[in-house]
């Protein structure tokens, strides 16, 4: 089943419904679609509703102004998604993935019916790691405004991802990459967003239980915004995914559900 809500700005942000048990909305990340969460998806429905959302710009969202873009209007989507997904308690747990993550720690201020919720490596600068390489954004910018979707993706994972040529060409194989190529229009206003994002201090004042998880391959960059994540959310727990990187709901699909889980029910 699909539905939508009227996010604050006016835009419709779409998701699609299954399983049975509480609330779970599943946040991707970007480059993606909610077909994202495809190979864990099956599992968690066993045991949770999930609410799989397309953020705005893609799938079954609308999209506001280019230049009016900002990380707080996907703030607003998230909260406008929670309230319609939140059960007979009042509340919803929520797994964001990614730039998912990163929308995530921006929302979670501004209260909403958030249960528990898990945050898989929010990407942001830190210390001077900055989440693309000089002139990536740039080179990406460059090649969407040629309408060369392809070349934004590939630019995007050998830069950010850290994926050699032959990752890249495995990653065209996969039946996500149609999706990907939808949404490259979304990779640079997000990534520019990423790179000078800093999470707010009222994180600190933070009482959902959060869980971060962290691959032990993942780029150093994004390694270091979780830790910086973690500790400025009080009583938040950090577990690692050995052998592990950005992409773990793929690889280990049943290990990482169960992981996602084992915190939510808890």
């Amino acid at each position: 089943m699909t539905s939508s809500v009227i996010s604050a700005d006016g835009t419709r942000i779409g998701f699609e419904v299954r399983g049975v048990g509480p609330g779970l909305i599943l946040l991707h990340g970007g480059t993606a679609d909610r077909t994202r969460w495809a190979q864990v998806a099956p599992i968690l429905a066993e045991r949770f509703t999930l609410y799989l959302v397309d953020r705005r710009g893609r799938g079954l969202s609308g999209d506001g102004p280019e230049a009016a873009y900002t990380i707080e209007r996907e703030a607003e989507d998230l909260l406008a998604v929670a309230e319609a997904a939140a059960g007979a308690n009042g509340l919803v747990h929520l797994l964001g993935h990614s730039y998912g993550a990163l929308i995530t720690l921006e929302t979670l201020p501004r209260g909403g019916p958030f249960d528990r919720v898990v945050l898989y490596e929010p990407p942001f600068r830190t210390n001077g790691l900055a989440v693309f390489p000089s002139g990536v954004l740039d080179t990406m910018a460059e090649r969407l405004a040629a309408d060369d979707r392809d070349g934004v993706l590939a630019a995007f994972f050998r830069g950010a991802i850290g994926l050699d040529e032959a990752a890249v060409d495995a990653q065209r194989r996969t039946p996500m990459w149609p999706a990907r190529l939808a949404a490259a229009h979304t990779i640079v206003r997000e990534g520019r967003v990423a790179d000078t994002y800093r999470p707010r201090p009222e994180l600190s004042r933070l009482t959902v239980p959060v869980r971060f998880l962290l691959g032990t391959d993942s780029p150093e960059y994004v390694r270091a915004a979780t830790r910086a994540a973690h500790r400025t959310v009080p009583g938040s727990d950090i577990l690692d995914l050995p052998g592990q990187a950005h992409m773990a709901m793929d690889t280990i699909p049943e290990k990482f559900a169960g992981v996602v889980t084992d915190f939510l029910l808890s």
